[in-house]
């Protein structure tokens, strides 16, 4: 098949929506770029749509990439936007002989400073006081600080770390739950989860996988008032059992950037106490165009084509 007639699926909805730069160096290797057309998540039926047999490369996010979607299709390399591969059967990939890699790096800063950003205004009710002052109320709040409390952090890799650091940087003790981590990698304790969940007044969420690892019986370990944030994946937090917590107030608040179904459409959105955002942790200018430039040097370099192109960002 010439070159030219070879198609790059770009799953990620907001593809080339800050630079054009990544989608002009699939041009210029010689591969036709194909955009979402969707705007959100593909649906595993959306994907099979779309892998026509032409889609010889994938710029992937989240959707389900399994051995039956990667067994039809004509992929020859994946890139993941992100970290995480747990959307890819990656044994069924390296049987087809289909390379697959990702941007791990990319998010780390962008993830983190969100986080960071959601404790600080949930710890503060920032967005309750703005609220009330755009309806003409001066309501003044006693919030709370990071310094002096336990946080938590579930999952310590890139992100994890960084959170970590930045957590220990505003005074709170930090601990770590990672079970592929060694405690000579790290300088926080590393405990396990239901020790850690007994002293933690905050926790964040950076984990992989699908599996939910706080449901009902964890949550029920907590100290009342904690506050629970997941920009890691949705179904890591049961947001059943979240909503159950945080109507009784055992817990005093969470953020959310992932959800089990996108768009999130749930009873959480009634909660006061709860900020939810758009699945928007890598979500910066900086680290979008730094993750896509990445991505489709990675996915180019498998398939054959050139990896830089003039006025390229290098």
């Amino acid at each position: 098949m010439p070159r030219s007639s070879r198609r790059v699926l770009l799953a990620t909805s907001s593809f080339g929506a800050i630079d054009s730069t990544p989608v002009e160096r699939i041009q210029a290797a010689g591969f036709v770029p194909v955009p979402n057309p969707y705007a959100r998540r593909l649906t595993r039926d959306e994907v099979v749509s779309l892998l026509t047999d032409d889609v010889v490369g994938l710029i992937a996010g989240l959707e389900p990439l399994d051995r039956n979607v990667l067994e039809g299709s004509s992929l020859e390399a994946i890139c993941r936007v992100g970290s995480g591969m747990s959307n890819v059967d990656l044994a069924a990939a390296s049987e087809l002989g289909i390379v697959v890699d990702s941007t791990p790096d990319g998010p780390t800063n962008a993830v983190a400073e969100l986080t960071l950003g959601a404790l600080l205004a949930l710890l503060r009710e920032i967005p309750a006081m703005d609220r009330a002052l755009h309806e003409g109320r001066w309501d003044k709040r006693i919030g709370e600080q990071i310094d002096g409390k336990t946080a938590l952090v579930v999952g310590y890799g890139r992100i994890g770390r960084r959170v970590g650091q930045l957590l220990n940087a505003f005074g709170a003790e930090v601990l770590a739950v990672d079970p592929q981590v060694d405690q000579s990698q790290v300088e926080v304790p590393l405990v396990s989860l239901e020790a850690g969940l007994e002293r933690a007044h905050i926790v964040c969420v950076h984990a992989s996988g699908e599996s939910c690892l706080l449901g009902a019986r964890e949550l029920a370990l907590l100290p009342d008032g904690a506050y629970i944030l997941n920009p890691g994946r949705g179904g890591l937090v049961s947001e059943q059992a979240l909503h159950e917590f945080l109507v009784h107030g055992r817990l005093a608040g969470a953020w959310l950037d992932v959800f089990d179904d996108e768009p999130y459409e749930g009873p959480l959105r009634d909660l006061s106490n709860v900020l939810l955002t758009a699945h928007v942790g890598s979500y910066t200018a900086e680290c979008r165009v730094r993750m896509e430039t990445q991505a489709v040097d990675l996915l180019l370099e498998a398939l054959g084509g050139a990896t830089a192109s003039p006025g390229s960002i290098q």
